[in-house]
């Protein structure tokens, strides 16, 4: 384990790194829980790296502005904030980590820690519990449920270090940072702007936004100013009829009240598809899954022919769609006829949808799509 006080430099390489926040004692008499924190950590075989916010005699560094940015870094590097917060009005106010928790309770990566008898921490855990924050009543409870929540890491270095481990082990993220790596850019740094987790313990994250700096090597530049927004790939089914000419080709749409909607009809018009909580599960098997799950016709998964993978708004996200296609019988597309105005979908997740029959002619002549959406359409069709 390697301890890593106020103000020293930072590492430039970790698989694990914990930032011990929460109240530090303003009086040399009153003993500060850190060094408890670093023998539980210590007993319990933790390897990684710790941030600790005080010097090494205890007190508090002198320069308050390098203090505030050394701190700033330090949690935003951390993959793990653990808070301990045994808040004492007199001793220890923690008026300051009021702030920092304020800061950090939706990144997705802190636990927090108080004991029973700590004043004023209401309504903190009530903040934390509404984003499925683990709460804890000891210290060594605190210490334990940092360690399963961080396991065993994973090696980063450099710019790598600013992408915690909840974001690091994501499959949409890895998968931006390879194509990344491959054009020959560095990620200088990142910051988590904000963590959005799906799921009934609400523990899958479903989407995430990292501001980011990175190197354009081509360019001898580096880009600031933008984020990275990402969510697990989907798979998209073109299901379809074939007719006499391409414009009468009958495609099956999903008309479903997304929020993001900006059209007059109030819905979206797509062809069927989605994603699944499991990060490498076969997209074939997915796009069978959502075809049913969206239309309520049943289809073998190996009917389903692979198009391609491309991002759909490259600007915006930076996800990717799997398309695929099958070709659909009279007696589908009849039965799917009578499936119109039928409502499909995970009700649990609020997920209506309602089959749509149209011509490709009827599809470009009211508008009915997004441009991602006919683009995907006449990917297939015009091969």
């Amino acid at each position: 384990m390697k301890v890593v006080y106020a103000g020293e430099k930072f590492s430039s390489s970790w698989k694990k790194a914990i930032f011990l926040a929460g109240p530090t004692p303003r009086d040399k008499a009153v003993p500060s829980w850190r060094p408890q924190a670093i023998a539980l950590l210590q007993a319990k075989g933790y390897d990684g790296v710790v941030f600790f916010p005080e010097s090494p005699d205890g007190l508090v560094r002198p320069d308050y502005d390098d203090q505030v940015v050394w701190e700033t870094d330090g949690l935003n590097r951390a993959d793990v904030i653990l808070f301990w917060v045994p808040r004492d009005l007199q001793t220890m106010p923690a008026f300051t980590t009021n702030v920092e928790f304020g800061e950090w309770f939706k990144s997705g990566k802190i636990i927090f820690g108080f004991p029973k008898d700590a004043a004023n921490i209401r309504y903190l855990e009530y903040k934390a519990k509404s984003t499925n924050t683990p709460c804890t009543n000891t210290l060594e409870a605190t210490v334990d449920t940092v360690l399963s929540m961080i396991g065993n890491g994973a090696a980063r270095e450099g710019g790598e270090t600013f992408v915690p481990l909840h974001i690091w082990q994501t499959v949409a993220f890895q998968n931006w940072y390879q194509n990344l790596k491959t054009a020959g850019n560095r990620l200088d740094s990142a910051r988590v702007e904000w963590v959005f987790r799906v799921g009934p313990k609400k523990n899958f994250v479903f989407l995430w936004v990292l501001y980011v700096d990175v190197f354009i090597t081509k360019e001898n530049r580096h880009k600031t100013n933008e984020v990275i927004l990402a969510r697990p790939d989907i798979a998209t089914i073109l299901m379809y009829k074939p007719a006499e000419t391409l414009l009468a080709t009958e495609i099956v749409l999903i008309r479903e009240f997304r929020s993001p909607v900006s059209n007059s009809d109030g819905y979206v018009w797509e062809i069927p598809g989605g994603s699944s909580f499991k990060p490498k599960e076969d997209p074939n098997k997915v796009a069978a899954h959502e075809a049913h799950e969206e239309t309520g016709l049943e289809i073998p998964a190996e009917r389903f022919k692979a198009i391609d993978a491309r991002q759909l708004c490259a600007t915006l996200s930076a996800h990717k769609a799997h398309l695929f296609s099958v070709e659909l019988t009279a007696e589908e597309i009849n039965w799917l006829r009578q499936e119109q105005g039928v409502a499909h979908g995970v009700i649990e997740d609020t997920e209506r949808t309602y089959v749509e029959i149209k011509t490709l002619k009827e599809i470009l002549d009211q508008n009915l799509v997004d441009w991602s959406m006919l683009g995907m359409i006449l990917s297939v069709l015009t091969k």
